[in-house]
């Protein structure tokens, strides 16, 4: 409920799903549970997409009442991405778990990197209009949604980014928007890791394909309603230093899913 907690507060502040934050505290904890690495790194992927979910819509419902959202792009690349979560979910269920798990962790030491050397786009608060490309949009669309799908995030730490960098959005318009696109992202990815964990033995108890009621219920207790108070302050306060703290549990993270903290001991 905790991870559910800072995932909701970081997704709704940061514009990204909070994915980061639950796939290796779940994973850690299903595999104590017993449960070989495959499946539980794929219960983790396909549970953080459930509460990624709601999650969005609840950060999207926020932000939108700041009209902060371009609904245009989101219409378009959202449904992009959800075909590509779609198709990554559907290639992570037959990949060996030691691959997904070290490009995982591979995935967040390169976007803690990323935001720890300062490279994100700085917070823009003044009135201007977002480029509009959407043939650019659909492109991207596609493969960050197989990333989403692959790795079991909501995608919105390449779609903010993509969405400033590319196409002059105002940071807090590409949180938004980005809050309103994971929502196709994750429901894409969802459906691909439970159609593919259908008939698989060795899954935890009140698990539909790979992904476990139980544990998403805990998640998404806290995630939902933080995810309110993250977009909230979003708009009211510089997110910088917050952010540092999610580097530093990212960094954390990243080392120990590529096996440089190994369970037991003790890291």
């Amino acid at each position: 409920m905790a991870v559910g907690a800072g995932a909701g507060f970081a997704s709704g502040l940061l514009g990204i799903g909070g994915g980061f934050i639950m796939v290796p505290v779940s994973y850690w904890v299903i595999l104590a549970m017993g449960v070989s690495r495959d499946i539980a790194l794929m219960i983790a992927f396909g549970t953080s997409l459930l509460v990624i979910l709601p999650t969005a819509i609840s950060g999207t419902w926020r932000h939108n009442k700041k009209k902060a959202i371009h609904w245009k792009t989101a219409l378009i690349l959202g449904p992009c991405a959800l075909v590509g979560a779609l198709v990554g979910a559907t290639l992570a269920a037959n990949l060996p778990g030691e691959i997904l798990e070290a490009g995982f962790g591979g995935l967040v030491l390169a976007v803690a990197l990323w935001m720890g050397l300062g490279l994100t786009p700085k917070l823009r608060r003044e009135a201007e209009e977002p480029r509009e490309n959407f043939w650019l949009v659909a492109a991207c669309g596609f493969p960050i949604g197989m990333v989403s799908g692959l790795t079991g995030l909501g995608g919105g730490a390449l779609i903010v980014p993509m969405l400033v960098l590319a196409l002059n959005f105002p940071m807090h318009i590409a949180i938004g928007t980005s809050v309103a696109s994971i929502i196709f992202a994750s429901l894409g990815g969802i459906v691909g890791y439970i159609v593919n964990g259908l008939g698989v033995s060795g899954l935890l108890p009140h698990s539909i394909g790979y992904v476990n009621l139980p544990i998403w219920l805990c998640l998404a207790a806290t995630s939902i309603p933080l995810a309110q108070l993250g977009a909230r302050a979003a708009h009211a306060l510089p997110a910088k230093q917050l952010r540092y703290i999610f580097i530093a549990f990212m960094v954390y993270a990243g080392l120990r899913m590529i096996g440089v903290f190994q369970p037991g001991t003790g890291l």
